[in-house]
């Protein structure tokens, strides 16, 4: 809870609209079905979160926010978060993850993209600026395998 206004300040410093409010950030701080991850420097300041959302009698996982502040950004930050919210969905037993972002957000596509996220829909009109939303899945099942995978070496 220390951290919400924290929070809050790196929200209004990433995005310009559809900003989380302190009283949200306290609700998903507060919250059984979310997931908050921060990532601080040495320092303990506050260099970006993600929040991951866990809907009720489903098998899937949202993520709902991710931030990192621009100063910070470039610095694998946001690999870095986005595979700590996989992790979590995974432990919380959820075999994908869904997200939405806005289809002029194109650093944040290619991020998703390169992490293995595919395309699976849109949403018209989605933002407070009225921008459409692109919807993006991945398997974290399949991701999972992949990456446990052992081999034997033959002798």
């Amino acid at each position: 809870m220390a951290d919400a206004g924290a929070l809050v300040t790196l929200e209004k410093t990433a995005f310009t609209t559809d900003i989380l409010s302190r009283r949200s950030f306290r609700h998903f701080l507060s919250s059984r079905s979310s997931t908050l991850l921060v990532a601080e420097d040495h320092g303990a300041r506050l260099l970006g979160y993600v929040l991951v959302l866990y809907p009720p009698r489903s098998r899937l996982a949202r993520l709902y926010s991710i931030a990192v502040l621009p100063e910070a950004s470039r610095r694998g930050i946001g690999s870095l978060l986005l595979a700590a919210a996989e992790e979590a969905a995974r432990r919380r037993g959820r075999c994908a993850m869904r997200l939405e972002v806005h289809e002029h957000n194109t650093r944040a596509i290619s991020r998703y993209e390169r992490s293995g996220y595919r395309l699976f829909g849109r949403r018209p009109r989605y933002y407070e600026d009225h921008g459409n939303a692109l919807r993006f899945e991945k398997d974290l099942v399949a991701e999972a395998v992949r990456h446990s995978t052992r081999f034997t070496v033959p002798t």
